[in-house]
């Protein structure tokens, strides 16, 4: 682990309480496109447990389909395009 990983982890609950003010401070005067971008990078966070609490029965149909791919059962993207490609306009 990186070292600066290792330091964010072993700080104490005043330094942790700091870094929050700091980044408080900061979101209140940044820009609009700087609020969108920690906004996205926390709605990723938020969503890294997606895959357990996806239903049962669609996590079971995408690892089927993970594996028809592996196996070389699939229509490659480019096959696709072409067939449809009057379906959509540019």
């Amino acid at each position: 682990m990186p070292i600066f990983v290792l330091k964010i982890l072993d700080m104490k609950p005043g330094a942790i309480r700091n870094i929050r003010e700091e980044v408080k401070q900061y979101i209140d005067h940044a820009d609009a496109r700087t609020v969108k971008m920690i906004h996205a990078m926390l709605e990723v966070a938020s969503d890294e447990d997606w895959w357990s609490s996806m239903p049962l029965d669609v996590a079971e149909r995408v690892e089927m389909s993970i594996n028809e791919a592996d196996r070389g059962e699939f229509v490659p993207h480019e096959v696709v395009k072409e067939k449809f490609k009057g379906w959509f306009m540019k």
